[in-house]
């Protein structure tokens, strides 16, 4: 597996968030700055973790993002694909579409595709980041 730039960015960001010992609002341009983010780039992948609830977007001279879930309680799984889509087992179809190649191609593709699924599920945002539980 290899992770986008994006989930990767929204991973640093959130683990990032979830080590805060403050429970105020953190800014985007210090999570940019700390985590060597370009911050431009940050705001696009922070947009869909709002939009699934993960984070909470704050505005004002004190606002920032906040985490709306405890860290422990978001995986890994919940986090890339709100970020890059639904991960798919997809095998690309060759000439004979539908025939027994392709087949078995596609049940190869979707079977690594759900137990990557299942093993993301498994990992939290908290457990990621070395997070305290109860934080």
């Amino acid at each position: 597996m290899k992770l986008t730039r994006a989930s990767s960015y929204a991973l640093h960001a959130l683990a990032y968030m979830a080590t805060q010992k403050s429970d105020k609002p953190v800014p985007s341009h210090l999570i940019a700055r700390d985590r060597g983010i370009p911050e431009r780039f940050l705001l696009k992948v922070l947009k869909p973790l709002v939009s699934t609830r993960v984070l909470n977007s704050i505005k004002g001279p004190n606002g920032g993002y906040k985490l709306m879930k405890d860290p422990f309680k978001v995986s890994l799984l919940h986090i890339i694909e709100a970020v890059d889509g639904p991960i798919r087992g997809v095998a690309p179809f060759a000439e004979d579409v539908g025939g027994p190649l392709n087949n078995k191609l596609e049940t190869i593709c979707k079977a690594a595709s759900e137990a990557l699924r299942k093993s993301l599920e498994k990992v939290s945002l908290g457990e990621l980041a070395g997070a305290r539980k109860g934080k």
